[in-house]
């Protein structure tokens, strides 16, 4: 076939325009989550057949293309977002929060995280050089109700108190994954899903 069309000029243009069109429509829809898995409250979206896609193809491209590798359901759960609650994509001009509400955190026998990733799915630098939160930071303060709020803005919060809860969000588009490792059973039947994103304001 590339034989041909290196000696038909028409067929070359087709292949390409082919070639784009694939791109467009089947490839660039795989970088947003809310298109394939199972929906959940506020937008957010997860998996349950990773690592055993079986003959789940469209799930198995998906991951293959997005994440690039996920581990079983019993040892990662993997909870995905592009919206925010009013359905309106993530984007660096807005701010944002997620609050936990007390002991509401991600019930897990490990550690749980909630990540920031470019429209891409990669981490980009930013000033403090943090990707993602979670119980490896020992210093996120909560709030007097004892839930706990992360502020998800590209720009530093004017408080310097809330800047251990502060998570840099990268220019133009982004997406968050709350990943829950060891999860415990509310993760796993679903009991347990994560809050709404909501917008606080534009930046």
């Amino acid at each position: 076939m590339l034989a041909a069309a290196e000696e038909d000029p028409a067929l070359k243009q087709a292949m390409v325009e082919a070639a784009k069109e694939a791109e467009h429509t089947l490839v660039e829809p795989l970088f947003q989550f809310r298109n394939h898995g199972q929906r959940l409250p506020h937008h957010w979206t997860t998996i349950s057949n990773e690592s055993a896609f079986g003959t789940d193809y469209f799930t198995r491209t998906a991951v293959a293309k997005s994440n690039i590798l996920v581990n079983s359901p019993d040892e990662t759960k993997y909870f995905y977002q592009d919206l925010d609650e009013a359905g309106e994509r993530l984007r660096s001009d807005n701010r944002y929060t997620v609050s936990f509400p007390k002991d509401g955190t991600p019930p897990v026998n490990g550690f749980w995280s909630l990540s920031i990733y470019n429209a891409h799915h990669f981490f980009v630098a930013n000033a403090i050089g943090r990707f993602s939160v979670g119980t490896k930071n020992k210093d996120l303060r909560l709030d007097a109700d004892g839930s706990l709020t992360i502020l998800v803005q590209s720009d530093a919060p004017a408080d310097p108190a809330q800047r251990a809860n502060w998570l840099p969000a990268p220019d133009g588009e982004f997406s968050l994954y709350v990943r829950a490792y060891w999860p415990k059973a509310a993760v796993m039947d679903g009991t347990w899903t994560p809050p709404a994103v909501l917008r606080a304001g534009a930046r």
